[in-house]
């Protein structure tokens, strides 16, 4: 094994520790809306949590909740977790009760720290779950009788000696991006974060000058790398604020921060080219913006590189692999593909079979690396379909060309098989965003009377919706194969979204269903 992943592993002494002892202790680690804070603040504000977490009584190994806003508390209490060598559990903070249940039942953590604003919502949560003696520690606000983390924070010893981890410890829970049911707990290590960090802040081209702002919040597996441990690894500085993203708020973030790295989504950048000011928008310090989480429409990369002049770096990764392995980079751009893999990772298309497929075929996408994950939580099952050896099948369907680069198709429980042929939502996705009147498309198929699957798009219009329906109709007709186009149009005003903002696939096939019935 390398130097780059020794047996002892503790990612807190890899992206902060370390930082903060070797001279770049004074760079500004985070930029906050109050203010500036730098790597020597910040590890000793992550100590001190560290002793506050050890007093309060978590030990190693044990699970933490961790639901709290972007913020300086939220960087402190996840290396401080990890200091301890205890596991950090990310959840979105803005859950309900009911989702907090099933995730404590499912988890079975020992602690959770939480805002007061969540406080409610929590106790009933637990009230209702399998495990009432979960602990909780109350950041800001009335704590009722709970302990608050703050106060005990002032009355400990910092955390010296961050804990001895072996790199195939547990680190970071993530959760499983998909659009239905119960997400799966992936169990990552700190091998894992230490890997992809190292080989895609390479591959892409992070700097220390570099100031980073995110779209999608911290506890989403994508903003924990691109916005906190990859600026990190170089010395650089994450933009971080509370609020939940708008145009309107990335626009002002972008011109006070004047970040070089934005880290975004295919929804947000729809937003943004979309605004009624994005033509006057300067966003000429961006180096480059980053795309994941959900496919880039070609039209949707070109209006983007039209309007505001950035580059735009498609690409996939998953939980399972922990971050991106496959991207564009800043200076080899394909657009309408995931680019090529990042160096240290082995990607292929095969058959059901497990056999290699020739360029132009699409197939499964199978990927291996030192970021695999050690395996879902309480799901041996799913394990075994996913993990197989050194390889990790994502359920993802891709194809690669001739030139080496990997295009997309959507999963391959996505796929519609209408009239005996197989059809991918995403190409039927991508050509209705050609239109000028959609703003955002979803494709899913439901079954007739039957049996029979038929094409179902639900679009959110952009300007008037006068025969919008059969107008988007005949333009899919115009454009693909006659059974590639929706039988039924359903305009709304937004999407349903998981608790990772993607779009709730699931509740749009049961709306599809109601709606046909």
């Amino acid at each position: 094994m390398s130097d780059e992943h020794p047996e002892w592993l503790n990612i807190a002494d890899r992206f902060l520790t370390r930082q903060a002892a070797s001279g770049n202790g004074e760079r500004i680690a985070l930029r906050l809306p109050d203010g500036v804070v730098t790597y020597a603040e910040l590890e000793l504000r992550a100590a001190r949590v560290a002793g506050a977490l050890r007093e309060l009584g978590v030990r190693r190994e044990e699970r933490v909740f961790m639901a709290l806003p972007d913020g300086i508390d939220y960087v402190a209490t996840l290396f401080a977790i990890l200091k301890i060598g205890a596991v950090a559990v990310m959840l979105n903070p803005t859950l309900k009760a009911e989702q907090l249940c099933a995730l404590i039942d499912y988890c079975s953590p020992a602690f959770a720290v939480v805002f007061a604003d969540a406080l409610e919502r929590w106790e009933a949560a637990i009230a209702a779950s399998g495990s009432p003696a979960l602990q909780i520690a109350v950041l800001g606000g009335e704590a009722g009788p709970w302990p608050r983390l703050d106060e005990v924070t002032e009355q400990v010893e910092p955390v010296v000696e961050n804990a001895k981890t072996h790199r195939d410890d547990p680190a970071i829970w993530l959760f499983s991006g998909g659009t239905t049911g119960l997400p799966k707990a992936v169990v990552q290590t700190h091998r894992s974060y230490a890997n992809t960090t190292a080989l895609y802040t390479h591959a892409v081209g992070y700097r220390p000058a570099d100031v980073t702002l995110s779209v999608p919040k911290l506890y989403f597996g994508y903003a924990t790398g691109c916005n906190l441990l990859f600026p990190f690894s170089v010395g650089a500085s994450a933009v971080l604020f509370p609020q939940h993203p708008t145009a309107e708020i990335l626009f002002e973030q972008i011109g006070r921060h004047h970040p070089s790295i934005l880290v975004n989504v295919p929804s947000m950048v729809q937003q943004m080219v979309n605004h009624p000011e994005a033509a006057s928008q300067d966003l000429s310090c961006l180096r480059f913006a980053t795309s994941a989480g959900e496919a880039l429409p070609v039209p949707l990369y070109h209006r983007w590189k039209e309007v505001f002049g950035v580059e735009l770096l498609d690409g996939l990764g998953t939980a399972e692999m922990w971050h991106i392995f496959l991207s564009n980079r800043p200076d080899d751009v394909r657009p309408g593909t995931l680019g090529r893999p990042v160096e240290g990772f082995d990607v292929r298309v095969r058959d059901e079979s497990g056999k290699d497929l020739g360029d132009g075929e699409t197939g499964q996408l199978w990927v291996r690396g030192d970021s695999q994950a050690l395996g879902y939580w309480r799901n041996l099952d799913a394990s075994k379909q996913v993990f197989r050896g050194k390889w990790v099948v994502t359920g993802d369907l891709i194809a690669r060309d001739a030139n080496g680069y990997f295009h997309y198709h959507g999963r391959d429980d996505d796929v519609l098989k209408v009239k005996g042929k197989w059809l991918s939502p995403q190409e039927v996705e991508s050509c209705l965003m050609r239109h000028p009147g959609v703003a955002e498309c979803a494709v899913v198929g439901v079954e007739d009377g039957e049996g029979l699957t038929k094409p179902i798009a639900f679009v959110v219009p952009r300007g008037a919706t006068d025969d919008l329906e059969a107008e988007l109709k005949q333009h899919v007709l115009r454009q693909l194969e006659a059974y590639k186009h929706p039988r039924q149009v359903i305009l709304l005003q937004r999407f349903p979204r998981t608790h990772l903002g993607k779009i709730d696939r699931g509740k749009l096939k049961a709306m599809a269903e109601a709606e046909t019935a």
